[in-house]
């Protein structure tokens, strides 16, 4: 709903009125119903209108103290941007607020209760109620009570026109008619940065063929209308072009009509020609609505290349900045891994660490071992050898030679093992081997392990003998 404030507003634009006071106590005494206070209002302010029928039918038609020849509508001037108020007879600007309905149903406009208010009983509404399950209500007999055009209608009420012009009038030089509802035509036109050329089509009018044939489809006209406009028609016996007619308060035929998107979220009327008008003259009035819409459509034009430049910038910079973070992210991934693969290293290297450490500590605690193992065995054998006997008859003098040069010499009693003489050597340490044997040379003889338990006598090493070890 449009709130208090718009409503004064729009009736202000509509009705030239400046006193808001005065403009409130209208609106005030009918409800605030916009159509309804506007209809009053002009009807007990009736337009001048005056008709010559000696100049082709053309009339004169004076709204708000504002005067427009040819056909001319003209309905509170507004300041074009950019420039002065446009003087008479120039480019004239009707403010036309679409209703809620059309912005629910497709092309984003906000809504309000002027100008277009009987579209909302029509065209683009169906599609959004129907979308709730309020598309229509039946009757007992099961008909509709209020049908509504849907917007799929709309386009073939538009499709239609077109095929039928074409085929009434041919298809080589015409306007292009766009085969789509009105509020599509509007959106292309934005999109294009083109006015709006609207043909209301009266089948039974008794000029319409001849203005068809001989202005619409004129060939200087029709490129003119090509090249600068958007075309949209609709014939009045259809839905869309019957509410188009009434919303456009189109009061005779032919009727043409020029509009664009305006700011606010409504549509401004630029150009109203009704009556038959020859090419020269639609091109007069058709070239003055471009010139005077030129700023207008430039400054979209351009406003709109901004946008696309500021969202190409904003994206190549999103990009080189989702670049910049795929790189940081890929570094800061390789400076983990790297960061990681040191860590595995420096805890793989602490563990090999730890482990030679430890096996260096029990080799050396079990050298230790084993050393104190041979020492106690030393000491035990040293201790079974007893005291060295004096010199006599029985006792036996030996001397052995180790592998290193060295020589030891000791008595020991002829009645001894030959063990006794391995228990000698392996108290002294000197060997750090445990497998030897004991040889002599003249003659040799090794005395191994089964020589050990015989006695130095019976083994022939009384009364001396030399030995030298021999390692195994």
């Amino acid at each position: 709903m449009v709130d208090v404030a718009d409503k004064i507003a729009y009736f202000q634009a509509i009705t030239g009125l400046e006193d808001v006071d005065l403009c409130t106590e209208i609106l005030q005494a009918h409800d605030w119903d916009l159509e309804l206070a506007i209809s009053t209002f002009t009807s007990s302010n009736p337009p001048e209108r005056a008709v010559n029928d000696d100049q082709g039918g053309g009339e004169t038609v004076s709204h708000s103290n504002s005067t427009s020849r040819d056909g001319q509508t003209s309905v509170d001037r507004l300041d074009y941007p950019g420039n002065a108020a446009v003087p008479g007879p120039g480019l004239a600007w009707k403010l036309i607020t679409l209703p809620y309905s059309v912005i629910s149903g497709s092309i984003g406009l906000i809504s309000g209760a002027v100008g277009l208010g009987l579209w909302a009983a029509g065209g683009v509404l169906s599609y959004s109620l129907g979308m709730i399950g309020l598309g229509s209500s039946s009757g007992r007999n099961g008909e509709s009570s209020a049908r509504l055009v849907s917007v799929s209608a709309a386009a073939s009420e538009a499709m239609e026109f077109v095929s039928s012009f074409e085929r009434d009038y041919g298809s080589v030089m015409k306007p292009n008619f766009v085969g789509e509802g009105f509020m599509d035509a509007l959106q292309r036109s934005r999109g294009e940065f083109k006015l709006l050329f609207v043909y209301l089509h009266s089948p039974d009018h008794p000029d319409t063929q001849s203005f068809c044939e001989g202005t619409l489809c004129n060939e200087v006209l029709a490129a003119f209308v090509n090249e600068n406009f958007v075309s949209w028609g609709g014939s009045i016996r259809a839905s869309e072009g019957f509410k188009m007619s009434n919303s456009l308060k189109a009061s005779r035929f032919p009727f043409c009509a020029v509009v664009m998107p305006a700011t606010n979220q409504r549509i401004a009327l630029l150009q109203q020609i009704e009556g038959p008008k020859s090419p020269e003259e639609m091109l007069v009035m058709l070239q003055r609505v471009i010139e005077e819409s030129n700023p207008v459509l430039l400054q979209a034009r351009l406003e709109a290349e901004e946008r696309r430049n500021n969202m190409r910038l904003r994206e190549e910079q999103d990009a080189a900045y989702r670049a910049a973070l795929e790189a940081d992210q890929a570094r800061e991934r390789q400076r983990s891994e790297e960061q990681e693969r040191l860590e595995r290293e420096a805890a793989e290297a602490e563990r090999k660490r730890k482990e030679e450490e430890e096996a260096r500590e029990r080799e050396a605690r079990e050298a230790a071992e084993r050393e104190a193992a041979l020492a106690k065995i030393r000491q035990e054998k040293a201790l079974s050898l007893g005291a060295e006997p004096e010199k006599g008859t029985n006792v036996t003098q030996v001397l052995v030679r180790f592998p290193n040069g060295e020589r030891k010499e000791r008595r020991f009693h002829s009645t001894v093992a030959v063990q006794s003489l391995y228990d000698y050597v392996d108290s002294l340490g000197c060997l750090e081997v445990e497998s030897y044997s004991l040889v002599s040379n003249f003659p040799r003889v090794t005395y191994g392990p089964d020589k050990l338990y015989l006695s130095l006598k019976e083994a022939g090493l009384h009364p001396q003998a030399s030995l030298f070890v021999e390692l195994n």
